[in-house]
């Protein structure tokens, strides 16, 4: 019982009241693109069929890290560490099939492993051979995937607050969740306004309450109700509990294995992943330094952006030493 509270909590950071959006008004592609997707955003097709939306900012001459959101999310929780890396890095950030305003191939699965392939197929078309990937939540999982399936490409590996491994203890979810999962009562829950809800399950995923800005729970409210993205989403709260025990498997086989330097960045006030989930990927990883910010929630990236973006410059420049031999 424990495990599935835990599926459900870990696919839903940010949007824990996914399904209750189903009851709003889908909103018109051209509507979205009108305002979330004008510059510095940039599209690209990519071979597989996906149409991904991106950004690529900064430093075009320096070293390239690719920035992977969280469930629900988008592309636009990095920009904060854009404006904070930018000068001395090339910073590209995308929105993951079944988000923001990339349009997710034919065949898409929204698995972690399908996502990782895409930020592979994607990176390569758009010219980023070598790069550093971090990822948030979700996006840590799908991040995960990457460093494994790209050993030669990734140079560095940051998982912040991350999915992918099981903690023994994690935390039952809000009553909601029970809610959102009931057929009944997840249809008569389709008549509430969701924008409140969304305010409410973004407040609960950070510490600094005064960033849920008005303009962020539009953003969110409104990029979850796009064209295909809540399907996306009942997609991946529909994965069996065989897949989550799966991800949490494949990642203790796996990340023995890496070589690369890696840091782990968590919140200590997380309320979805708790921090003591920092410590398994610490012992997962051979060298891994984990970093743990007593006064940051979910989403440190924004929480604490200067902060944690000061970490990661540190890391990223700091010189290699030689990586412990894999087991």
């Amino acid at each position: 019982m424990r495990i599935l509270l835990w599926i459900v909590g870990i696919i839903a950071v940010l949007i824990g009241a996914a399904f209750l959006f189903l009851g709003d008004p889908e909103v018109p592609r051209d509507v979205l693109m009108q305002k979330y997707g004008q510059a510095p955003s940039q599209f690209v097709d990519l071979p597989s069929g996906a149409k991904a939306h991106y950004r690529d900012q900064g430093n075009a001459a320096g070293p390239a890290l690719v920035l992977l959101h969280g469930s629900n999310a988008s592309l636009h929780t990095w920009e904060p560490w854009v404006k904070n890396l930018g000068d001395a890095f090339r910073v590209v950030t995308v929105d993951l099939p079944g988000h923001g305003l990339t349009i997710a191939k034919a065949d898409e699965t929204y698995t972690a492993a399908s996502m990782a392939a895409f930020v592979g197929e994607f990176t390569a078309t758009i010219g980023v051979e070598r790069f550093a990937v971090a990822g948030n939540s979700m996006g840590g999982g799908v991040a995960g995937h990457v460093a494994i399936a790209f050993p030669a490409r990734v140079t560095h590996f940051i998982p912040i607050d991350s999915a992918g491994l099981i903690p023994p203890n994690m935390p039952e979810p809000p009553a909601f969740f029970y809610i959102a999962r009931t057929p009944v009562l997840r249809d008569f829950l389709r008549l509430l306004p969701g924008r409140p809800i969304a305010e409410a399950t973004l407040k609960a995923s950070f510490v600094n309450q005064a960033l849920v800005t008005p303009e962020m729970v539009d953003r969110y409210w409104e990029l979850n109700r796009g064209p295909g993205i809540r399907k996306a989403t009942r997609a991946r709260f529909s994965m069996p509990i065989e897949y989550w025990q799966g991800e949490d498997r494949f990642f203790r086989e796996n990340f023995p294995k890496l070589t690369i330097p890696t840091l782990i960045l968590w919140g200590r006030q997380d309320k979805l992943i708790p921090v003591e989930a920092a410590e398994l990927f610490k012992q997962a990883i051979p060298g891994a330094r984990a970093i743990i910010y007593d006064d940051g929630g979910h989403i440190p990236q924004e929480d604490l952006a200067e902060r944690s973006a000061a970490d990661v410059r540190a890391f990223l420049t700091a010189p290699v030493a030689a990586a412990p031999p894999a087991p």
